[in-house]
């Protein structure tokens, strides 16, 4: 019995996005910081826990081919920098608000995925997996947007973070497939440690291409207990777990269950904040739930 649980990536893959949903909470109080001081710092010190493993994974570096550097390079790059970073900046111009336009990357994330999928990894969609992904982007717009209405509260900051936000779910979506292909030549373990040392680098470059290099002395001691928080909540262990069910899962049925994030995000507004479901919220999340269980288990 937990050999099979452990075989079922799809089941770690939405353990990560409930992580995941998470992470707007953590990330108000860093509102002040530029995001890609965020990012270097919440993989910096990811990147410092991950040499307390470095006999379980260094050794497998030696896997890697040319093909497999650059393609985490560019995960690193796209998902790991570049994707959070826009994603950060989005939620800092509409005020870290969680459920506004800035969502709408998790309507549009899956259709990249999907497709560097096909691509990259030669991936078969047939029209059964093609019907329960929209289905599943139908639910996830019922659960972002309560009544069908999308917030502009926030005038032209609300236009901006929905342009960061598509930007993010293209980056993420496709890195998806490209992190796949990694996966398939070393462990998951691996996987994140490339992640969490490469992503610094190129935030580093960035703070400096943006001359924000003294916003890196700048933390108070909130400030670094919430990315000690992240750290091992939302984000080293959350990737961790993804990468594990990733490995284990395709790239195209992975996206599609990352969909739990919405809903449960939207479950802790509920909770945490105290502002009520919807009808419309609440139907998407029992449609959700069933397509992710379709696609969980499909299998040509």
């Amino acid at each position: 019995m937990l050999n099979k649980i452990k075989d079922f990536g799809p089941l770690f893959v939405i353990i990560a996005a409930l992580l995941w949903s998470l992470d707007g909470v953590l990330r108000i109080s860093l509102y002040s910081l530029p995001p890609a001081v965020v990012v270097f710092y919440e993989h910096f010190l990811g990147a410092i826990v991950l040499l307390f493993f470095i006999t379980s994974w260094f050794a497998d570096l030696k896997k890697l081919t040319r093909k497999e550097w650059l393609a985490i390079s560019v995960v690193s790059l796209f998902s790991g920098a570049l994707g959070t970073i826009l994603y950060t900046a989005a939620l800092g111009l509409i005020n870290y608000t969680q459920y506004s336009v800035v969502v709408i990357l998790q309507q549009i994330q899956p259709i990249w995925a999907i497709s560097a999928a096909a691509i990259i990894l030669k991936e078969k969609v047939n029209k059964k997996f093609l019907f329960w992904a929209v289905i599943a982007l139908i639910a996830a717009y019922l659960i972002n947007f309560k009544d069908l209405t999308i917030n502009l509260a926030t005038g032209k900051g609300t236009v901006m973070a929905g342009l960061f936000a598509l930007l993010a779910g293209f980056m993420w979506g496709s890195s998806t497939a490209i992190s796949k292909y990694v996966l398939n030549k070393v462990s998951f373990l691996t996987g994140t440690a490339l992640r969490f040392y490469l992503a610094p680098v190129f935030a580093f470059l960035i703070i400096g291409f943006q001359n924000q290099i003294p916003s890196l002395f700048s933390l108070n001691s909130s400030q670094w207990l919430t990315l000690l928080m992240i750290t091992f909540s939302t984000g080293l262990v959350a990737l961790a777990i993804y990468y594990y069910g990733l490995k284990k899962t395709p790239a195209r049925v992975t996206t599609i269950c990352e969909l739990v994030w919405p809903a449960s995000a939207v479950l802790i507004d509920y909770f945490y904040y105290h502002k009520g479901l919807s009808l419309t919220q609440i139907f998407g999340i029992a449609l959700l739930s069933l397509a992710i269980r379709q696609v969980a288990v499909f299998k040509k």
